[in-house]
């Protein structure tokens, strides 16, 4: 998959992910993340970065309720506007010229597993 030149970040349903930035070693990279690994970086960058993060997309806690009419967090439709809202996320994310080099950031687009026990500090290129 070719990347616009306005992308910085594509997340794919399978677990890959592209980047044209020259500050990240890998430019290719493929890592699962969950939902709560996007909630992980997000308070990670609150709290060691100087800038402002964005909102994640919702939770979705009503689609788990039992007993609905649809499939709940497994519907296609629900998937898809997941995978944007996240990709929309990361890309304004990884476009900031501080976050770039925040460690946290490196390590969640590019590492196998998130060390949650790693030193908050920035990458050097």
């Amino acid at each position: 998959v070719s990347l616009a030149s306005t992308a910085i970040c594509k997340l794919t349903t399978s677990p890959s992910l592209q980047t044209n930035l020259p500050i990240f070693k890998l430019k290719e990279s493929c890592v699962r993340r969950r939902y709560s690994d996007f909630e992980w970086l997000k308070n990670e960058l609150e709290r060691d970065s100087k800038i402002v993060v964005p909102p994640l997309p919702g939770k979705a806690l009503k689609r788990q309720l039992p007993f609905r009419g649809d499939e709940g967090i497994f519907e296609e439709s629900f998937i898809e506007e997941r995978r944007q809202g996240l990709e929309q996320f990361i890309n304004k994310i990884a476009g900031h010229p501080l976050a770039q080099n925040e460690r946290c950031l490196h390590m969640f687009l590019q590492e196998e597993t998130i060390d949650r026990n790693y030193v908050p500090g920035k990458v050097r290129q």
